[in-house]
């Protein structure tokens, strides 16, 4: 029969299987399963001992103010929004807006439930409050626990749990004056370093403890405007998101409304500074007006009694009114002319800040473009002093908005020159018409006339001091009907959890548990430089693999001889049919058993194999020619002292170095003594003759020869062989060393080369790729624990392993 060339099929490319490397990793399983397990419980565990955080949020609407006329004469805010909500956002994150907020709120005390688990804060529910004096210094550092004896007592203690926790007890002077006594409610704790109240809220509390801790507020302050996030909802409007993290959603909420609650106070506060400073100009004016009024009205009456005029009006008739009247527009045009020059001296010394202007409008000035821009003068005046809070001078926004305040204060310059020279014009047509009415009251009697002087400038100082009043009263009304220009759209109500993440942290717990031990195996799998499988080894090996021999838990090494029905057995079984179809042209098969290095196993192959060939009626010669090592007449418990050495050194015949066994057709040559030159003596042509011989008398000849990868002489051997098989042992062989075979395979130094994988161990369910090897011989591939699939082939009488044994061949496959 023609001979095969297997390998042939070792050059088509086999594509990754991917069933084995699922069937590969899932049999660790219970590692997974363990290490998920382990990673459950650290997540609980540490959400159990976790303070949890929450964040609430609440949102404000910043209104426009500004009015078209800036836009127009502001050329820089036409396409632009007029808002700067970044102001708006440094102003809430100021100290200045967060002191406001803090005032409204009790959280210059924190009150704590005594667990040892976690610290839990409780602030509404608290059964005590704390009530402190700050104008007296405060130095109580730390976490104090107040234990309610009664409804009226209550006693001051330290838990001191560390070392820590004990210096930080020691650190206060003076504490010692109060730790351990008993004190009243509503009693005034005091002492050199602190001074405070405690009331009990909750009666029914009584036993409790309850531990709090004293900030001190510019701690708070500090803190809690730090705390504070401010965005935008989105890159169009004009609501602003308010939010901050908190370990109690109670406290957080009420924080950002009250925070909110002052930002909108404090725009109010900014809006009626313009109506204060109005009022404070009118009542200064009516004080010097008043005055003169009443002086005047003095001088009218005295005259009147002096010169005995009853009915002055009746007397002069129309004149005296026409001239009032005129005197009255003159004395306007004065008063316009006395606050523009006014206005214009503030403006040129009050530098960039102009929020104390006093509006045109509020002092009667009617002109529509002057009120417009004085008041978006003084708007972005009050928007510098609003930034200025937050920021440094020097802040690019407030360059920004002086550059604003001037382009509009010389507008506001050149709109007051426009209205001085008008109004002067005006004025000198006054003057005119009123000295001709003068001319004419001058042909009156003198008593009529004087009496006329005195009478007008007491009806211009009325009229004057009536007007104010007027202004006073609509001053004050607008001051009481100003409401803020911003406006909150939702206050702070609930709180989101945002630490710690329980679905996001149990999900990772799950896919670390998975993914760690599978890391961990992939990397051990990829460092270990042994050969692990059958994939593995046809992956590194350029030969054939024919065969697989499965790992022997036996106490003897002639396992097919005395345990014909084990599984190791059947696998030689397999190995000897594969054998029969490569060179079966030969008439006696000579197979060379050797491997890369001592420990392999080719012994214990070459034994169990010449076994199962005598076995199938075959006579066969076991050869021990590792003339460096002998061990095949230690395994088959025959003599060495006459051996193959013996017949190479000329000291023995064939016939005597040839030895039956007590096997049926199975006979072995030993070794021999160990020579000096094992490697010049297997070169003789008298093994030659010695192995020609043989082949008349046997049909196999097995040579067990020493490792190819150490010696030289096994190279010589080859030429003697038919058949060569190369031993590969699992979790032995070192990948490097299948780099010698391979580069002979390659360079054709060898032929008829074959791979044996001996020592296979099948810990779990473990998928053989392939089969069968190549058509030659069955490679038996699905195995628990080193027994056939239904206990086919199991040994009579062998227990089966218990529970707790299959669970540690799981873990250490």
């Amino acid at each position: 029969m023609e001979n095969i060339d297997l390998s042939k099929f070792e050059e088509e490319e086999r594509p990754i299987d991917i069933k084995y490397y699922i069937t590969k990793y899932s049999r660790y399983w219970p590692l997974y399963l363990t290490c998920i397990a382990i990673g459950l419980v650290a997540v609980f565990l540490f959400h159990r001992y976790t303070v949890e955080q929450y964040q609430v949020k609440g949102s404000i609407m910043i209104k426009r103010s500004l009015s078209p006329e800036v836009r127009i004469l502001d050329r820089s805010q036409i396409f632009s929004g007029n808002n700067n909500l970044e102001n708006d956002i440094l102003l809430f994150t100021s100290k200045n807006l967060a002191e406001e907020a803090l005032k409204k709120l009790h959280f210059d005390v924190s009150y704590y439930a005594a667990t040892h688990i976690k610290e839990i804060e409780m602030y509404e529910n608290s059964p005590i409050r704390i009530e402190v004096d700050w104008e007296f210094p405060q130095n109580l550092q730390g976490m104090v626990h107040l234990s309610i004896l009664s409804e009226d007592t209550y006693m001051l203690s330290r838990e001191e749990t560390s070392f820590m926790d004990y210096l930080s007890a020691k650190a206060s002077v003076g504490e010692e004056d109060i730790l351990g006594k008993i004190f009243r409610f509503g009693e005034t704790v005091h002492t050199s370093k602190f001074k405070f109240k405690a009331h009990l809220v909750n009666p029914n509390r009584v036993g409790d403890m309850v531990g709090f801790k004293i900030h001190h507020p510019s701690t708070l302050v500090d803190n809690y405007a730090k705390s504070v996030t401010v965005r935008p909802q989105n890159n169009y409007g004009s609501v602003l998101e308010v939010s901050m993290v908190s370990t109690v959603v109670e406290k957080g909420r009420d924080y950002v409304n009250a925070l909110m609650d002052s930002f909108l106070e404090y725009d109010l506060k900014e809006k009626n500074r313009i109506s204060e400073n109005t009022l404070a100009f009118i009542d200064d004016q009516l004080f010097l007006v008043e005055d003169s009024l009443k002086s005047v009205e003095r001088r009218m009456q005295n005259f009147k009694v002096s010169n005995k005029l009853l009915d002055v009006n009746k007397e002069f008739g129309g004149l005296l009114t026409r001239i009032e009247s005129l005197e009255e527009t003159i004395q306007g045009f004065e008063f316009e002319l006395a606050y523009y020059r006014s206005l214009e001296q503030y403006l040129s010394d009050k530098g960039n800040d102009y929020s104390e202007v006093v509006a045109p409008s509020l002092v009667g000035v009617s002109d529509l473009l002057l009120n417009g821009l004085v008041q978006n003068l003084v708007q972005l005046s009050l928007e510098r002093r609003k930034l200025l809070s937050v920021v440094k001078p020097n802040h690019p926004d407030v360059a920004q908005l002086d550059q604003q305040i001037d382009r509009l204060r010389e507008n506001v310059f050149e709109n007051i020159q426009n209205l001085v020279q008008n109004t002067e014009n005006r004025k000198r047509e006054i003057y005119e018409k009123l000295r001709s009415y003068d001319h004419q009251f001058a042909n009156l009697p003198e008593a009529e006339s004087n009496y006329t002087h005195i009478f007008r400038e007491f009806k211009l100082r009325e009229n004057l001091y009536t007007y104010l009043l007027e202004k006073r009263a609509e001053a004050g009304i607008a001051k009481a009907s100003n409401v803020p220009d911003n406006a909150i759209l939702d206050y702070a109500k609930k709180g989101n959890l945002i630490y710690p993440k329980k679905p996001q942290n149990y999900g990772m717990a799950v896919g670390l548990g998975f993914m760690v031990p599978l890391a961990f195996l992939l990397m051990y799998h990829y460092l270990n430089n042994r050969i692990v499988d059958q994939v593995q080894l046809k992956s590194f090996l350029k030969i054939p693999l024919l065969s697989t021999v499965g790992f022997s838990t036996k106490d003897t090494n002639l396992i097919v001889a005395e345990h014909p029905r084990s599984l190791v057995s059947e696998s030689f079984r397999s190995l000897r049919s594969a054998l029969f179809y490569i060179a079966s042209e030969k008439k006696c098969k000579t197979i060379l058993v050797t491997s890369s290095v001592s420990g392999e196993g080719k012994t214990f192959v070459a034994l169990n194999l010449a076994s199962a060939m005598a076995l199938s009626g075959k006579k066969t010669c076991l050869i021990g020619m590792d003339l460096r090592k002998p061990k095949v007449s230690q395994y088959m418990g025959v003599s060495n002292k006459n051996g193959l050495s013996s017949l190479l050194v000329g000291t023995a015949s064939p016939e005597e170095v040839v030895q039956a066994t007590k096997y049926e057709n199975l006979y072995i040559v030993p070794s021999g003594p160990v020579p000096p030159n094992p490697a010049e003596l297997l070169l003789k042509d008298r093994l030659k003759d010695f192995l020609n011989g043989l082949k008349e008398q046997f049909d196999v000849v097995v040579l067990d020869t020493p490792p190819v990868g150490l010696v030289s002489e096994t190279m010589d051997l080859l030429r003697f062989s038919d058949v060569n098989l190369y031993i590969v042992r699992q979790n032995y062989t070192h990948k490097k060393h299948l780099l010698m075979i391979n580069d002979l395979y390659s360079s054709n130094h060898v032929s008829d080369f074959y791979a044996v994988f001996n020592g296979f161990k099948g810990g779990g369910d473990i998928y053989d790729y392939g089969g069968y090897t190549y058509g030659y011989g069955y490679n038996y591939s699905y195995m628990k624990k080193n027994k056939y699939t239904g206990n086919y082939y199991e040994e009579e009488g062998e227990l089966q392993s218990s529970f707790i044994q299959k669970w540690i061949s799981k873990l250490n496959k």
